[in-house]
């Protein structure tokens, strides 16, 4: 075994890619202390900037006073606090779905949701580029499985037309936005094709929730999908800033979730900070699209400099924005530099991507200021200049 990871780790060396984990000194925000470093923080999924809001932390503060600091159980014996309860119902009314089952990570919740409503003798229909959790909780299911081609829905009906009659249930499961392109799935064609053909939809919102549609319900609002998609999953991590994930259904399908979806059944319920640390994000999402406009205004800024200044962007719908870089070496060295200089964003390599599609993805938040963001863009100028990525 010592052998085999050596092997491994001299593996990743060798090709480039290895790296050391960045220890974080403080919350997270624009500006975050890096290894002891001052840096502008390019590389978290806090959209809005909620991680660090007064009143999400006041919020969590109050709970631990109330409750304590963890929930002691799983939901079936005693960890199915109040609190979760009321958090259930307040992103119900959120998603304008019938009901929403809390999990403790978006991961989590496909884990959770996936290997619970199909088995043997049906078939999942993947896309190509949905995330690490899906791909996982797939093989966790009895189900057969297919993958169409990204986006591609003339590809997934031909795949239907062909082998449709064979199955009992077939489920068809996308990624909303796509974590590393920042690309939104065609879902209005993707729900016909459901309809048409007899078959369940399962939609990993986890990149759309709090940045697409009214208030930032997600891109079920997006493209006003409410009530025709059998599954939803949501993070709670990322612009709601806290943790945990959701599944937003029918009644029916929470209730039975809540009786067979294994991670609800053997791991224990969330802290009960969190959840009210999460009760408090949605009510601020609620009140005003503030935070989500100044994201969207700090995206297509930011967007629109790195353009002019000739860097190879993805055509990301999404405040994600990817910075192709393409080899995957040059890659991790060009966010090494970027970092000395003050400016920390993912190098994303394979096997998160495909070889030879190795990027620099910038993630954008609604607390950067314009002077963060000339400052960010006038190091990518000074790198990319170096390593020959513009002139």
């Amino acid at each position: 075994m010592n052998e085999f990871i050596r092997d491994q780790l001299k593996s990743l060396h060798d090709k480039g890619v290895y790296r050391r984990l960045p220890i974080n000194e403080g919350p997270i925000g624009p500006v975050i202390s890096l290894n002891g470093q001052s840096v502008i923080n390019l590389a978290s999924n806090n959209y809005l900037g909620l991680a660090n809001h007064p009143d999400v932390k006041a919020a969590a503060m109050q709970a631990v006073e109330t409750y304590g600091v963890g929930a002691g159980a799983v939901r079936t014996i005693v960890g199915n606090m109040d609190v979760l309860e009321r958090l259930e119902e307040e992103l119900a009314v959120f998603k304008e779905e019938e009901a929403v089952t809390v999990f403790q990570s978006g991961f989590m919740a496909n884990v959770a949701c996936i290997p619970a409503v199909v088995t043997q003798g049906d078939l999942i229909l993947s896309d190509a580029k949905n995330h690490a959790s899906i791909i996982d909780a797939i093989k966790l299911s009895k189900a057969e499985k297919q993958v169409y081609p990204h986006v591609d829905m003339a590809a997934l009906e031909t795949i239907l037309k062909d082998v449709r009659k064979n199955y009992n249930q077939v489920l068809i499961v996308t990624d909303a936005v796509f974590s590393m392109d920042g690309n939104i799935a065609p879902l209005p064609e993707l729900v016909q094709l459901a309809k048409q053909y007899d078959c369940m939809t399962y939609v990993d919102d986890a990149h759309g929730a709090g940045v697409l549609g009214s208030r930032g319900k997600g891109t079920i609002d997006h493209f006003h999908l409410h009530g025709q998609i059998d599954f939803i999953m949501g993070t709670l991590s990322k612009a709601v800033g806290v943790v945990g994930g959701y599944i937003a259904s029918s009644k029916e399908v929470k209730e039975y979730l809540l009786h067979a979806a294994r991670p609800a059944l053997f791991s224990t319920a969330l802290p009960p900070a969190d959840i009210a640390a999460i009760r408090a994000s949605i009510q601020l999402m609620s009140q005003s699209d503030e935070l989500q406009t100044n994201l969207w205004n700090n995206t297509s800024y930011f967007r629109s400099k790195l353009l002019e200044l000739g860097f190879d962007l993805a055509p990301s719908q999404t405040p994600i924005t990817p910075v192709m870089i393409y080899d995957e070496a040059v890659t991790m060295k060009v966010s090494k530099r970027l970092l000395e200089q003050g400016v920390f964003v993912s190098g994303i390599v394979f096997p998160t991507v495909v070889k030879g599609q190795a990027r620099l993805r910038c993630m954008l938040s609604a607390e950067h200021t314009k002077e963060q963001l000339d400052q960010a863009i006038a190091i990518f100028e000074q790198v990319g200049k170096e390593f020959g990525l513009i002139s």
